[in-house]
């Protein structure tokens, strides 16, 4: 299928399918071309980051409008499109007709004819309106984790080399890489300024999250939808939902991915312990395997009152790292650029490359972080030793037949009969089909 960005000047057909290493030496610019043909975007998923994501398409230099939005909740994405517009009036071109609501409404907005589709929905959702759009020839930004479990990962794998083929633009929300004092030190770090690295430490430990208590009249299926992040077939748990971010960075310093796992974990403050509320985990403790013997440790977790923390540290042979910005050692060196907001910078660099019709494709290293993130979720659960490619081929597919649910269906995760939703217990639970 043509790829319908074709019809524009403003995206040349490129000879250039850069990688997220070949991409290194190019995002880390500062100054954006302007360019007149207009980027039509579409947002599928209006929360906070799929809105955040439009404001930040809309801030770069791009001559760029939204032209349709999808979202479970018309409400939501009528809200979204009123903040959009009081910024950026004369980029937003949302009629309602082009509001399109319900679990299903993906495909609505991705056939309008655009350019780009952003996905910023749960992650449970991400693996068939990620293949959808690359099926129609949309470049794409896609919001991580991009899949819950190793079905969904095997999907998104797929739908990647389809969008190699199609030489279609494919961004990740994993913005520590589109950061200057994160590539400068891996950079560093690549080339020996700690030695060897022996070991690794990744860490996301915050407080609690938000809850949406459930209305009267409203199915099983929306309120799980509308409190995602406590739903494991939805969200992935915490640590595929954030600690991504950390993984990534530890596995970006590695230049591969761990082989295997072993973890703890359990929910001992979640909701106060109700178990009426809430599926996931409130802390994890993870020791990721390399081929090559070194390790990387991993903390997350959602405690009040506990030691907050988010970041990575490295352990070299002649060194130690923070990749935020730092290294000690007889190469001691500290970043001393202009720290860029992630979130922003990803856009300009996205907006820019297609401007210039440099098309790059991070949807590879996308996939293998969440399966790095779901890897780590499945060792804690079980409290088994898990092995990447056994957990890849034969990881159960924990949300069943989602390309067919709606609003009303009922939901891989139910409520027994006394209130409670089921949670995995250590040394019971199994992570393979």
């Amino acid at each position: 299928m043509q790829n319908d960005s074709t019809r524009r000047g403003f995206l040349k057909t490129s000879t250039i399918a850069a990688t997220g290493a070949a991409l290194t030496s190019s995002i880390a610019r500062t100054a954006h071309a302007a360019g007149s043909d207009e980027i039509r975007f579409v947002v599928v998923g209006c929360g906070g980051r799929g809105t955040g994501a439009a404001m930040q398409i809309m801030n770069t230099k791009g001559n760029t409008k939204l032209v349709a939005v999808a979202d479970a909740f018309g409400d939501k994405a009528e809200r979204s499109i009123k903040s959009l517009a009081n910024k950026h009036k004369d980029k937003v071109d949302v009629p309602k007709e082009r509001i399109f609501t319900g679990l299903d409404a993906y495909k609505q907005a991705i056939d309008v004819d655009c350019d780009l589709v952003v996905i910023a929905t749960p992650p449970g959702f991400k693996p068939q309106q990620f293949e959808y759009a690359v099926n129609k020839g949309r470049h794409i930004f896609m919001e991580k984790p991009v899949a819950v479990d190793a079905p969904g990962v095997r999907r998104v794998l797929k739908s990647v080399e389809e969008s190699k083929k199609k030489n279609l633009m494919v961004g990740i929300g994993l913005q520590r890489r589109h950061e200057p004092q994160y590539i400068e030190t891996i950079d560093r770090i690549h080339n020996g300024a700690i030695g060897d690295v022996i070991a690794q430490r990744v860490y996301w430990n915050g407080g609690g999250i938000w809850y949406r208590p459930k209305t009267e009249g409203q199915s099983e299926m929306a309120f799980q939808c509308n409190n995602w992040y406590h739903f494991n077939w939805v969200c992935g748990d915490q640590i595929c939902e954030q600690h991504i971010h950390n993984l990534d960075v530890g596995c970006w310093v590695k230049g591969s991915y761990p082989v295997e796992c072993n973890g703890m974990g359990g929910r001992e403050m979640r909701m106060g312990g109700d178990a009426t509320k809430s599926q996931i985990f409130d802390h994890t403790f993870c020791e990721y395997t390399f081929a090559d013997g070194t390790k990387m440790f991993s903390q997350g977790r959602h405690l009040a009152g506990s030691w907050t923390h988010v970041g990575e540290a490295v352990h070299g042979s002649k060194g130690t790292a923070d990749p935020s910005g730092s290294i000690t050692g007889p190469n001691a060196w500290k970043f001393e650029g202009q720290r860029l907001n992630g979130h922003q910078q990803e856009q300009h660099d996205l907006i820019e490359a297609l401007m210039a019709g440099e098309i790059y494709n991070e949807g590879e290293y996308g996939a293998k972080s969440t399966f790095t993130a779901i890897l780590g979720r499945e060792a804690c659960y079980s409290g088994k030793v898990i092995k990447w490619d056994q957990l890849l081929a034969e990881g159960k597919d924990i949300c069943p037949g989602i390309d067919e649910y709606t609003i009303d269906s009922v939901p891989p995760t139910v409520p027994g009969e006394d209130g409670k939703y089921p949670h995995p217990v250590p040394g019971k639970y199994s992570p393979f089909a």
